[in-house]
């Protein structure tokens, strides 16, 4: 059977959004041929790739398939203007009500989001000198990166400017020293104080419905994430994610995205910052 790159590639594309949801632009085949790659080894598969993917689309090597072809650039306090608002404003008015602080990270990558959210309520404690008991659910769909999050052990360099002024990394990680071929490499371990809040979860934002009650959430990170999804899924992404969400809550998304149909129905208190105003009749 003779095919073509693009026959591969278009393929790729529908089983990805079969699985998925996930929509791959036209200008990602250089992406996508490295990750077909990335996929026949770690399916251990050395055959022809539409054979491959015909066993994915038997049911056979989905794992391997997802987590091959998803996509997880992170790092922690990303746009960290959205951890200030949390600590300065949103933390403070929880902690008057004494009330827990259920939060959701619904793209975990490899965990430095959620990990900057418990951070943020350990320093917002310290500040307000009042106990915040919260609990962070982080899910992704790829299971390798869920597993790197919950092993919670990041390459550091004195140079990274990942850590805004008013964190000290010490606080929250052990520092180790590990020599390789080139030299040494600095490895900072979460400590356990800072994994306690977090439960890493596997789940899809392209389902149907998720395993959380109506305003469960007093918080909802859903940052970089949607673009990868079309403006149709993105929408309705939103709106499921918006019934966990608490009257009064607040949605934080990504600097390149938008609250859809829901513009109505939330304020925007800052930089795609959305307080929940009203439930979608």
């Amino acid at each position: 059977m003779s095919y073509t790159t693009d026959d591969v590639h278009n393929r790729v594309k529908k089983i990805l959004y079969s699985l998925t949801g996930i929509t791959l632009a036209e200008n990602k085949d250089i992406m996508i041929s490295n990750r077909i790659d990335k996929l026949k080894r770690d399916a251990k598969y050395k055959g022809d790739i539409m054979d491959l993917l015909d066993l994915v689309e038997s049911g056979s090597k989905v794992t391997e398939f997802i987590n091959s072809f998803t996509t997880n650039k992170t790092h922690f306090f990303r746009e960290d203007f959205h951890f200030l608002d949390l600590k300065n404003r949103v933390l403070p008015a929880l902690a008057k009500e004494g009330k827990k602080v259920n939060m959701y990270c619904s793209a975990s990558s490899t965990g430095e989001e959620p990990y900057s959210m418990a951070m943020t309520v350990l320093e917002a404690k310290e500040e307000i000198g009042k106990f915040i008991d919260s609990s962070i659910i982080a899910t992704d769909i790829d299971t390798n990166v869920l597993q790197y999050a919950a092993n919670g052990i990041y390459r550091f360099s004195k140079s990274s400017k990942e850590f805004p002024d008013w964190i000290k990394p010490q606080k929250y990680f052990k520092r180790r020293v590990q020599k390789n071929l080139v030299g040494e490499e600095v490895l900072i371990k979460v400590k356990d104080e800072l994994k306690k809040p977090i439960s890493f979860q596997v789940m899809n934002l392209n389902d149907k419905s998720y395993p959380f009650s109506k305003g469960q959430f007093d918080v909802i990170f859903c940052r970089n994430v949607l673009i990868y999804f079309s403006a149709e899924d993105q929408n309705e992404i939103l709106k499921k994610l918006f019934s966990h969400l608490k009257m009064g809550g607040t949605l934080y998304l990504g600097h390149s995205e938008n609250p859809h149909d829901l513009i109505n129905y939330v304020n925007r208190v800052g930089q795609n910052i959305f307080v929940k105003e009203k439930e979608i009749s």
